[in-house]
């Protein structure tokens, strides 16, 4: 019988690449439980919690095809910090209990939690350690306003609501600096996934040897 599976958290602030790490480590064969997608499915129309999320904050929050309207709600809930609590708590239980059970669905030799909020939120209980995709915040605010069109101010708003850098680094197990090419990330990336393949390899023999009478 296949044991739990060893469990990488990868996370990093915004406009740090890790969506981009999380894709390399996909096309080598790992599979990637995604948190931000996830959070998409606990709301899908029909479910209990887009039906309270309707009740609470009215139907200008959901789209005419009855799905959540996303801009909306962030719109309320990102300056009220009594609204955004309220709707953590209502998420984040359903948003924990669905990762958990594709994780424990991983077919993979290791498997990956590719979470933004992966420390801020505790996630990280659910993994055996943290690689943080890691750049300046100057590098955050260049790489997120070119992407998404936005002010630095708008920037540093949505890093504000994220743990600063240093607090992030103390947490990792792992760092990768990415203010490089990504060719230079896709390098780091491959290299770390063979440690992590050896990691992964230990803990199931680890398991088995314990589970022997």
């Amino acid at each position: 019988m296949r044991k739990k599976p060893f469990v990488l958290g990868l996370t990093g602030g915004i406009g740090s690449g890790k969506s981009a790490a999380t894709a390399l480590f996909s096309a080598l064969g790992v599979e990637v439980v995604d948190a931000d997608l996830v959070s998409r499915q606990v709301v899908t129309p029909g479910s209990t919690a887009l039906e309270r999320i309707a009740e609470h904050f009215g139907g200008q929050i959901l789209q005419a095809d009855g799905s959540l309207n996303r801009a909306a709600l962030r719109s309320i809930v990102f300056g009220n910090s009594d609204e955004r609590q309220w709707l953590e708590a209502l998420l984040h239980p359903l948003i924990r209990e669905e990762i958990e059970r594709q994780l424990r669905h991983c077919q993979s030799a290791y498997c990956i939690l590719s979470s933004p909020l992966l420390l801020e939120t505790g996630q990280n209980v659910l993994v055996d350690a943290v690689l943080l995709i890691d750049v300046s915040e100057n590098v955050q605010i260049a790489r997120t306003r070119q992407r998404d069109s936005v002010t630095a101010s708008e920037v540093e708003a949505i890093m504000a609501t994220q743990w600063p850098r240093e607090k992030r680094q103390r947490h990792a197990d792992h760092i990768v600096l990415n203010e490089g090419s990504l060719d230079e990330l896709s390098d780091r990336i491959s290299a770390l996934h063979q440690d992590f393949l050896q990691q992964a390899a230990q803990c199931q023999q680890l398991s088995e040897e314990q589970d022997k009478p």
